[in-house]
């Protein structure tokens, strides 16, 4: 299914780089999500992994879930999710159930697994594909070496502390 223009034409890399931005407020675990209205080019919400609050507080739920706080009336089918790494099962099933039209993740879950990274092995395109309600459009590997840099300096810091 072909986006409207407004999707097309976004500076995935500028937004990205916001993410990233806030994976760095937690370097252990820095996973970072925006959420950009599509049709404005513009932030309505930053996250980032809070699973020392909650162990569902993934980046992609902290910044939803702030994204419904700060703006009650959104046009969900208008937002576009950035993300440092690929959404897991549950991120992606939120994402979908939220409405939100396209997510643009960095770094995939098999590159997380292979760094040793806990992950469950479904690809977010899966959840999108077998998600008949929503029509979410997956872009992987935007930034991805930036990406790929902020997981391996985290897996780096775990193995020096043991």
């Amino acid at each position: 299914m072909m986006r409207p223009a407004v999707f097309q034409n976004l500076d995935h890399d500028r937004f990205m780089q916001e993410a990233i931005v806030c994976a760095k407020q937690v370097a252990t675990r820095p996973f970072g999500a925006v959420i950009v209205v599509a049709e404005r080019a513009e932030v309505i919400a930053r996250g980032f992994n809070r699973t020392d609050v909650s162990p569902t507080f993934h980046g992609e739920i902290d910044v939803i879930n702030r994204c419904a706080e700060n703006n009650p009336n959104v046009q969900w089918s208008g937002l576009v999710l950035y993300t440092t790494a690929e959404p897991c099962p549950m991120c992606q099933s939120a994402i979908e159930w939220a409405g939100i039209s396209m997510v643009v993740f960095g770094s995939s879950i098999p590159f997380l697994k292979s760094l040793g990274w806990n992950q469950i092995d479904i690809r977010a395109e899966e959840v999108a594909k077998r998600t008949l309600f929503n029509k979410c459009e997956i872009l992987g590997g935007v930034l991805q070496k930036e990406c790929d840099a902020l997981f391996q300096a985290a897996s780096a810091s775990v193995v020096s502390k043991k």
